[in-house]
């Protein structure tokens, strides 16, 4: 169980925002744009060391990335560029974020504990491929396995409940940590999180697979 779960009951909350954008008249795609947008604001914002903004801002990345599959389903929008557009986009958003705290320089680890220079950024570094792979099994079991049964423009598939840390719970905790001041303790949440998520996945795997 993850709150990926409960996405559809977040999309019903965001769908008076999605009727807007389909009165102004901007596609799914151009909605999935501003999300990327908002997420390299989110990047430079956290680079800057302006957690609170940047936290704000990867809010709104995560509001467009909800909103841009409402509106393609409410117009019948649907192509599979738009989907795999949507993935390459989450994919900058998640890498950039996490980079942009990695650049900030507020190192907190080696501040307070006898360990090389670089542990700080090694955590980063971790967090984005823990936070890439966690993800990227879903199409490498796309692709080997032959899911291709979309409802509602993505694909059903079983890993979407597998997983206890996805890309919301990523969200979420680098939300909080932007937030309250502790950003580095959620890119140690995330680094170790992520990866567990992942190997949780790889086991799934390997049992219903095998």
């Amino acid at each position: 169980m993850n709150i990926t779960a409960l996405r559809p009951r977040f999309i019903r909350y965001l769908e008076p925002v999605a009727d807007v954008f389909i009165r102004l008249g901007i596609t799914p795609n151009q909605i999935s744009m501003f999300a990327l947008i908002a997420g390299v604001a989110c990047a430079y914002l956290f680079f800057q060391r302006h957690f609170l903004w940047g936290s704000l801002a990867l809010v709104l990345s995560a509001i467009f990335d909800l909103v841009d599959g409402s509106v393609a389903r409410k117009t019948n929008a649907h192509s599979n560029f738009g989907a795999v557009f949507d993935w390459i986009v989450d994919k900058y958003v998640d890498a950039l974020a996490l980079l942009g705290v990695g650049l900030s320089g507020t190192a907190i680890i080696s501040r307070y504990l006898v360990v090389p220079p670089f542990t700080d950024f090694a955590f980063v570094a971790f967090a984005i491929i823990g936070s890439l792979m966690n993800t990227f099994i879903k199409p490498v079991v796309y692709a080997e396995i032959g899911y291709r049964e979309k409802v509602e423009g993505k694909i059903d598939d079983p890993l979407e409940g597998i997983g206890f840390f996805g890309r919301p719970e990523t969200f979420l905790v680098l939300i909080l940590g932007g937030i309250t001041g502790f950003i580095w303790i959620s890119v140690i949440i995330i680094a170790i999180c992520t990866n567990l998520s992942a190997i949780q996945r790889i086991i799934y795997l390997y049992r219903t697979l095998s």
